[in-house]
């Protein structure tokens, strides 16, 4: 019975049914415990009172964006967003090209540019925390030199100091994507190019930025997915109530959560599931025509 049963379970996952088995689970679970509350709880975001669910159409959405403090995190997740990205992609490719140069020690050093995605993020709080405070190890080199140091935690400083522990952090994983990209160009691409007189910066432009696309839409969605977690950052450096700089769309999600607000919290939700939804759908048929016009 044990060897008709392993016979079985083998032909099942030879077959092309076992795949779909596969799916079919991970989607009913995703559906499950995922999908089907949200799609529930939506219903909160059009009533005046969750117990009466009395309808009250788009009246919530208009008292959102009517809402400083939603306007006020809206606004600082898009200025971070808008500079830290951008950053994180650069600083991420330009690494990847100088460890593709390192062909014996490139894998050495991408574990080591890892080693933040694997530290907790109360360590890692903490250890900046002692480097840009004022009393910290940037205002002791710069007292040494004679300057005084700002108050880098301060509500002028702030942004950028998170705008710095976000590239740190993803540093070393966006720089393996594109490494993994820069290896699947084929070397004859290059020689090609030499053959045509193409120089250095040519080979670049026309070859490792056509080619590393892909990378580039991978990198970019995994950065703006990354770059809601820097929450948990604010969190343990400013708590429960940062100062407006830093104010970020989680701080009006969690007070309003608090204060069980429930038509507003799940409007609040529902606009940036949307806003994402969005904007994850537009780079990848932005990507789907690139590769369809480079294949033409």
């Amino acid at each position: 019975m044990s060897q008709g049963l392993k016979r079985k379970k083998s032909l099942f996952k030879k077959s092309n049914m076992f795949p779909v088995f596969a799916l079919a689970l991970s989607m009913g679970g995703f559906a499950l415990f995922y999908f089907l509350p949200f799609v529930i709880s939506s219903a909160y975001a059009f009533t005046e009172n969750p117990l009466q669910m009395k309808f009250a159409g788009f009246h919530n959405f208009i008292d959102l964006f009517h809402n400083r403090y939603f306007l006020l995190g809206l606004k600082n997740t898009v200025v971070f967003m808008a500079f830290a990205i951008p950053l994180s992609i650069i600083s991420s490719l330009l690494l990847s090209l100088a460890l593709k140069e390192f062909k014996r020690l490139g894998n050495l050093f991408s574990i080591i540019f890892l080693i933040p995605l694997m530290l907790p993020s109360a360590s890692t709080v903490q250890f900046w925390v002692h480097i840009f405070s004022d009393q910290g190890v940037i205002n002791h080199f710069l007292r040494q030199l004679g300057i005084a140091g700002p108050s880098w935690l301060s509500n002028d400083y702030i942004m950028g100091v998170m705008i710095f522990i976000y590239v740190w952090k993803n540093l070393g994983y966006n720089a393996v994507l594109f490494l993994t990209g820069l290896y699947g160009i084929p070397e004859v691409y290059y020689n090609c190019a030499s053959v045509y007189g193409a120089n250095m910066w040519q080979r670049f432009c026309h070859v490792t930025l056509v080619y590393l696309t892909p990378s580039f839409f991978l990198v970019f969605i995994m950065s703006f997915v990354n770059s809601f977690k820097i929450f948990r950052e604010v969190y343990l450096i400013q708590g429960d109530y940062p100062s407006e700089k830093i104010y970020l769309l989680q701080h009006f999600v969690n007070s309003t959560l608090l204060s069980l607000h429930y038509q507003k919290l799940v409007s609040a939700v529902y606009v940036l599931t949307v806003l994402v939804a969005l904007v994850v759908l537009a780079v990848f048929q932005f990507e789907r025509r690139f590769s369809r016009n480079l294949s033409d």
